[in-house]
């Protein structure tokens, strides 16, 4: 824990990059407070991911500016702005980034690769980044799903990891800085008591929602198949109480589409026909058939495989009304966002084809067990 190591911290002017869920375990107070009030810390700038340091922008693609800080009168360098790497003269009054950001253990997610890039300033500008690590929520033990292809990286899958990567952020960071060549001054202070096969339940340490259709920990289990539907016109459930969970469209017959997966009979999981009506984002106000997952054993769930069944039942039973995404997505313009959010362009063309669900998976599993002997040598716990 941090808190522990503050002498990594002295004499250091400290760029805090942080978001409403970086609280101290017992306390619940932010990590900025709990800097501000440690004589031994000199916080010169906070850095912002996605949403903001407190959370306030509630969609997705929506950037925040650069502020000073209502509470510490300080500034907030916002990394989903015009830029998404630390320039130098942001550099210029830090010396030590500290990263303290909840990861959700799906690649599909830019909170990593904020931290990468403030990895990469720090190598550039000779800056040094202490990682604060935290758990994998979703477990550490399970990996599952495509691995990103070279030529689809972006700010939701910047390097070559599958879907679920089943690592930490500060794993993650290690594999960065070393096989991804980023070579920066990286510590990564490590968690105590944390063991591989913990759900995030099983720590006993609080979950506040690290982004604001994130709210619990069962939408942590689900985002890695229902992310998918980013790349689509449907659904996932934006504006209403359960993201994620809750997936669908107007032109949906939910008893259908439900029945349908059913007949794939996947573990771990229930497809519950249902209504709802968005009151923001896709369909906002309007009434969406669909369905609502219901992870009924989570270490049988298979969540990427069931993610690309939605998709592609819903792309062979409504040919007339489905349709890929049709605005840019995470500052990738011009490619198909399905693609992106996918991190390759096989999936959609399969689905396009007609290749069955199992031709599919199949297709991924050589990269797959390829990282897994890959990321053995950055596991810390």
């Amino acid at each position: 824990m941090l808190s522990d190591r503050i002498d990594l911290l002295g004499g250091q002017r400290v760029g805090l990059v942080c978001n409403p869920a970086s609280v101290l375990p017992e306390t619940f107070v932010h990590a900025a407070d709990a800097f501000e009030a440690n004589d031994g810390v000199n916080v010169t700038a906070y850095f912002g991911p996605q949403h903001g340091i407190r959370g306030d922008v509630q969609y997705n693609m929506i950037e925040t500016p650069h502020v000073r800080d209502a509470r510490t009168g300080k500034m907030i360098y916002s990394l989903y702005s015009e830029t998404r790497v630390p320039t130098e003269e942001m550099c210029g009054e830090i010396d030590t980034f500290v990263v303290d950001l909840q990861d959700v253990g799906c690649r599909i997610y830019t909170y990593t690769y904020t931290m990468a890039y403030c990895m990469m300033a720090a190598a550039k500008y000779g800056k040094r980044v202490v990682v604060c690590d935290r758990p994998n929520p979703i477990n550490g033990v399970t990996v599952e799903g495509n691995v990103t292809e070279t030529e689809f990286t972006s700010f939701v899958g910047q390097f070559e990891l599958p879907t679920r990567p089943g690592m930490t952020i500060g794993e993650m960071a290690r594999m960065f800085n070393s096989h991804w060549n980023i070579g920066c001054d990286l510590e990564v202070v490590e968690m105590e008591g944390w063991s591989r096969e913990m759900w995030h339940e099983e720590t006993g340490l609080p979950w506040v929602l690290p982004s604001p259709n994130i709210p619990t920990i069962d939408t942590c289990a689900v985002f890695p198949a229902t992310v998918h539907l980013e790349g689509t016109e449907l659904s996932e459930g934006r504006g209403t109480t359960m993201p994620f969970e809750l997936n669908g469209a107007p032109f949906i017959e939910p008893y259908a589409w439900a029945a349908a997966l059913r007949e794939f009979d996947f573990p771990g999981v229930a497809f519950r026909e249902c209504y709802f009506q968005p009151t923001f984002s896709e369909f906002a106000g309007q009434t969406c058939g669909g369905i609502q997952l219901h992870v009924t054993d989570r270490e049988a769930f298979t969540p990427v495989i069931v993610g690309i069944a939605m998709v592609k039942t819903a792309y062979e039973m409504y040919p007339g009304d489905f349709q890929w995404r049709q605005n840019d997505y995470e500052y990738e313009f011009g490619r198909n966002p399905f693609d992106i959010v996918c991190g390759t362009d096989k999936i959609r063309k399969a689905i396009e084809s007609g290749a069955s669900l199992r031709e599919i998976e199949d297709s991924w599993q050589q990269d797959l067990q390829n990282f897994i002997k890959l990321r053995k040598k950055f596991l810390l716990y």
